[in-house]
């Protein structure tokens, strides 16, 4: 069960550090939870920071054992969390949130929040993944040099009680983990491709600094981008490309 038990955070730097020290310590079972709004030196993707005041976030992170996953797999679980929590934002803010790949949450064409993924391993054992999850939820303004934030608050006119959220986030969670079965990976991937963001829909990227339009016509099983460029399929791994903002 994805959120139990679920502990609440008054501050910490990062839930996914937390989370990792406790998981080392080994008094953790999978579906651990820890939560706060109140994150003071959060982690994003690609050692980016992630900061917010207190109350104006989620910041969640899981422990989970994908016992029934090879580490070679591993994307289809960061397929099924983004699917989750793309079902999740969806709820409160409508059918315009979809995915970009590989596992920011957007709303349109703007970005409300994102997932990092820690891998903890035991040899070639796949003992623990870390799901760090990022959502802004009651922020009114974001710093200038962010280009294209959004916040469940300003989607909805309303402010939200974030703990409320997470505990609620973890069961749709819960319900995309279950799901994460062999048989149902082709399907699983088959929805995730169908919420990406810019789908096959021409647009502008940029890779080793070059500045071009291209096509996204497929996500592998491992991860893989495949994007066309005039005439070519590009297989890209994570951070080989740039999604270029034109707003």
């Amino acid at each position: 069960m994805i959120g139990q038990p679920f502990y609440i955070l008054d501050e910490i730097d990062s839930t996914n550090n937390y989370a990792m020290q406790q998981v080392n310590s080994g008094h953790v079972t999978s579906g651990t939870a820890w939560f706060t709004s109140n994150q003071t030196a959060g982690k994003g993707t690609r050692g980016k920071q992630w900061l917010a005041d207190p109350g104006d976030i989620i910041a969640l992170t899981i422990a989970l054992q994908p016992a029934m996953l090879p580490l070679s797999r591993q994307f289809m679980l960061s397929a099924a969390i983004a699917l989750g929590v793309s079902d999740f934002f969806a709820s409160h803010a409508g059918d315009e949130t979809i995915i970009k790949w590989p596992n920011d949450i957007y709303w349109r064409d703007r970005k409300a929040g994102g997932i990092l993924i820690e891998n903890v391993l035991r040899g070639s054992i796949w003992h623990y993944a870390i799901i760090g999850i990022g959502l802004n939820i009651n922020q009114a303004r974001f710093p200038d040099h962010l280009p294209n934030p959004v916040s469940l608050k300003q989607i909805t006119g309303k402010a939200w009680d974030a703990t409320e959220l997470a505990k609620e986030l973890c069961g749709f969670l819960g319900k995309r983990f279950r799901q994460l079965q062999p048989s149902g990976f082709p399907s699983l991937l088959n929805e995730y491709k169908s919420r990406l963001f810019r789908w096959q829909q021409p647009a502008p990227y940029r890779k080793d600094g070059e500045l071009f339009y291209g096509t996204i016509v497929d996500v592998l099983p491992d991860g893989h981008l495949c994007l066309e460029k005039d005439g070519e399929i590009l297989q890209l791994g994570f951070g080989e490309v740039e999604f270029v903002v034109t707003r």
